[in-house]
């Protein structure tokens, strides 16, 4: 084990304090100002913030390209005054009409142009933000109707796609960010697993990594902790996106560790034992507030979320290695899980 002597910065998307628009309802809550939250995200303990490419520029697709950098530089003069970082830029691409069908996997040819100006624009954004990394979260990369497209022509196709951004920019590094399902319910890169096999086979495999979400393993079936071992491995865990799900149904993005407490406890251990963060790594909360809660008290699922990440690592750096030695050597695996159990439940 390492002894990971680092501190661990907190980050948090704009998105992710919201006004409680869902599938089945309107919003019940008034938006809050982009630089006010963003002048709350310091005062709550964050550390850098995660963006949108929108939420950078809103209007970007009615601006030029020279105009789209200068917006991303105030936006970069806003979180030097609050002495926040921007974490990655992600392009929006399944929001958009043209993208209704897959951006990258893009049936039109006109539809997949579009999805990689936003992703060049997105890379100019981040470099204006201060940042070298982008985000791709594959939402619509794959089809809702199996017979729709050729499947191994498309992966192919999102491959090149992943090429040009990064023959566009040497510095530029790619996070996949990937999840199995919803709102595309045939994903053609739905796990860890995938999203390293497509960056592997990229005109430059050491600037793709991954950011496991553990909702999204949950929702695939799989162990957020496990997932992320699996790309710390390959020195390719480049970020996280904390939050908890309730078994496999749509995404939830629910507070860190409110409903798998020791799945919660084994991501913070194996983040913790393999130095997560000694590389500028940041823990994402990618988390979203109930929809019954105030506009008053909205911020109160990040600040929750933090407090019980630093109370299991309060409880992983309690882990009593020694003891588990004599378990495994003795096979006697109940008694370590009983041991794992009181640790979680003392006092």
């Amino acid at each position: 084990m390492s002894d990971n002597k680092s501190n661990f910065r907190f980050t948090v998307g704009p998105w992710n304090v919201h006004e409680g628009h869902e599938t089945f309802g309107p919003g019940v809550r008034p938006s809050i100002p982009f630089e006010e939250k963003i002048k709350k995200f310091a005062e709550i303990g964050m550390d850098g913030v995660q963006f949108h490419d929108d939420d950078a520029v809103p209007d970007m697709n009615n601006m030029s390209d020279k105009a789209i950098v200068d917006y991303a530089k105030d936006v970069k003069a806003m979180l030097d005054k609050y002495g926040l970082f921007a974490e990655f830029v992600a392009p929006r691409l399944w929001f958009d009409k043209r993208t209704s069908d897959g951006a990258y996997t893009a049936s039109r040819k006109e539809d997949y142009d579009f999805a990689i100006w936003r992703s060049l624009r997105s890379v100019d954004i981040a470099k204006a933000l201060g940042t070298n990394k982008v985000q791709l979260w594959l939402a619509r990369e794959g089809t809702l109707c199996a017979e729709g497209k050729n499947p191994v022509e498309k992966i192919i196709q999102m491959r090149d796609a992943f090429d040009t951004i990064l023959k566009y920019d040497p510095d530029v590094r790619i996070l996949i960010e990937p999840k199995p399902n919803e709102p595309i319910d045939r994903s053609y890169a739905g796990t860890c697993g995938h999203a390293l096999a497509i960056g592997a086979q990229t005109v430059d495999p050491d600037r793709v990594g991954v950011c496991i979400e553990s909702a999204h393993s949950i929702m695939a079936g799989l162990d957020p902790a496990a997932d992320m071992a699996f790309a710390l491995a390959w020195g390719k865990l480049w970020g996280v996106h904390l939050n908890d799900q309730n078994s496999i149904r749509y995404d939830q993005d629910k507070v860190f560790g409110v409903e798998n407490l020791r799945g919660a406890f084994n991501q913070v251990k194996v983040l913790y034992e393999n130095n997560f963060g000694a590389n500028g790594e940041c823990v994402g909360l990618d988390v979203k507030t109930m929809r019954t809660q105030s506009v008053e008290d909205s911020y109160r699922h990040i600040i929750n979320s933090k407090k019980i990440f630093e109370m299991l690592l309060k409880k992983v750096k309690k882990f009593d290695y020694k003891f588990q030695e004599e378990c495994v050597k003795e096979h006697n695996f109940e008694k370590l899980e009983m041991y794992v159990m009181e640790l979680l439940l003392e006092g």
